[in-house]
């Protein structure tokens, strides 16, 4: 696609908000889950060594 400008490419014809915000939220998502999985593995490690205390309520 060819752009006239900078600002008609950021705008993409009225659509710019959904693109954008799109890709913003796909990014923080991409983002969060790698530093996710490490907490979650963390956890799962010090919880089978015995160094950490249950993190679910217990009925």
């Amino acid at each position: 696609m060819n752009w006239p400008s900078a600002s008609a490419f950021f705008d993409m014809g009225g659509y710019g908000l959904y693109v954008w915000g799109s890709y913003a939220v796909t990014a923080l998502l991409m983002s969060a889950e790698p530093w996710l999985a490490a907490r979650r593995q963390r956890l799962a490690l010090a919880q089978a060594a015995g160094d950490a205390p249950d993190t679910e309520l217990q009925p």
